[in-house]
């Protein structure tokens, strides 16, 4: 494979490795990964991927850029279990470092960030796939598979496809300042969910749906307050019963 001319991204103290061996087990890849990089600077942490889609990909944290440079420099293409390693920088600052160099509340904004583009990332690989589907229908003949009619809606409920669209998946939605709450206990009101929903930032109001049980809308000043509230309530068990409630962001 053609390898890259130099880094294609800014510098910082993280190294993104691909095309890794796929076969080879985690384990083994991170201690070959440590061995070998551990001889430019020091490693703060190191993560090699291991789902499906991410294998053959990794990341090593050092605690200060110029050893990242030097990394990047010298390995280069160096084959690793018979296969060239190709390095960048990463695009973003890594937990590691940030944990390293900043404080609390900069670590805390720094995982909503991070978790907030994932999220976005997810929804467009979703609506992606969905079109997929339509476009491998239309090309065969056949007729996409009819939704089932849905109930009517209560107040402040929007349609979940708007213009024909595709639908993306509840759980794939992308960051909204407003959440989605379902399978509540019916005894949770206005002041129970504010109580545990008006601990994070920018908690504006909890919002019932008339004539609805067991769903309720949180709204937020901004997206980053609902990031964290769905982060940190999301299969929280209320009631006497333990219902796990589902919070997802409104479907814009």
């Amino acid at each position: 494979m053609a390898m890259p001319t130099g880094p294609t991204n800014p510098p910082n103290a993280t190294v993104y490795i691909r095309n890794l061996e796929e076969r080879i087990k985690p384990d083994a890849l991170r201690i070959a990964l440590t061995e070998i990089f551990s001889e430019y600077g020091t490693v703060i942490d190191l993560i090699a991927k291991t789902n499906l889609k991410a294998r053959g990909q990794a990341f090593v944290v050092f605690d200060d850029t110029d050893a990242a440079t030097r990394a990047i420099k010298e390995v280069q293409g160096f084959e690793l279990f018979d296969k060239p390693m190709v390095l960048d920088y990463a695009r973003t600052r890594s937990d590691a470092t940030v944990l390293k160099d900043g404080d609390d509340a900069e670590f805390e904004a720094h995982k909503r960030r991070r978790l907030a583009e994932k999220e976005r990332k997810q929804a467009s690989e979703a609506a992606e796939a969905q079109k997929k589907l339509k476009r491998a229908a239309a090309a065969t003949g056949a007729e996409p598979a009819a939704r089932p009619a849905k109930a009517s809606r209560g107040a402040g409920l929007k349609s979940s496809n708007p213009a024909g669209g595709a639908v993306v998946p509840e759980e794939y939605l992308p960051p909204n300042k407003i959440l989605f709450l379902q399978n509540l206990p019916e005894d949770y009101d206005v002041d129970g969910l504010t109580a545990i929903f008006g601990r994070f930032e920018g908690f504006r109001e909890v919002r019932l749906v008339p004539g609805r049980k067991g769903i309720a809308f949180v709204e937020y000043e901004a997206e980053a307050g609902a990031i964290s509230a769905k982060e940190s309530t999301a299969g929280m068990a209320l009631g006497e019963e333990g219902k796990v409630i589902k919070v997802v962001y409104q479907r814009k």
